[in-house]
């Protein structure tokens, strides 16, 4: 074979490959004292009962989307949380597999919301009075994540 044509696939190989091989894999830097950090499935059970409502951040340190959602998530935790009332949870799904997989998490970065330590779904008006109910946020979503936290700020008068 032409040495080309193995230049040519060496490179497509680099940049199909490269991403993965190469990415941070570093831990998503924390940037809130208000949000926990839940390093084994005993410190979520902690967490959703140390709350009336908790949002739970189920991440990965190799995840993208993670990474870039993850000062927004730290800003909504230092505005509007309340100790005993709204507390903001991360949960690595590399580290605490079990949890991930009880609460069925697939995708990354995905974020569920707990009343009285139990999944809940949030109700969010819609235009023209309608209403839609969240029970999670899969993906970076920002203006529905922000949406869901206001709503369960307003609930606990921290908005």
């Amino acid at each position: 074979m032409h040495p080309i044509f193995y230049a040519i696939i060496g490179v497509v190989i680099i940049l199909v490959l490269g991403p993965a091989v190469f990415a941070d894999r570093s831990p998503i830097p924390e940037t809130s004292g208000k949000v926990t950090k839940a390093h084994a499935p005993v410190d979520v059970e902690t967490i959703l009962k140390s709350s009336k409502y908790v949002v739970v951040d189920f991440y990965a340190d190799w995840c993208p989307p993670c990474r870039a959602i993850a000062p927004i998530f730290s800003k909504l935790a230092d505005d509007h949380a309340v100790s005993g009332q709204l507390a903001f949870a991360k949960v690595n799904v590399d580290h605490v597999k079990d949890v991930a997989k009880k609460y069925g998490i697939t995708a990354m970065p995905t974020f569920l919301f707990f009343e009285d330590g139990k999944p809940t779904q949030v109700r969010l008006e819609k235009k023209k009075g309608a209403e839609e109910g969240v029970e999670q946020v899969r993906g970076a979503d920002v203006k529905l994540l922000k949406g869901v936290v206001e709503v369960l700020a307003k609930r606990v008068g921290s908005s």
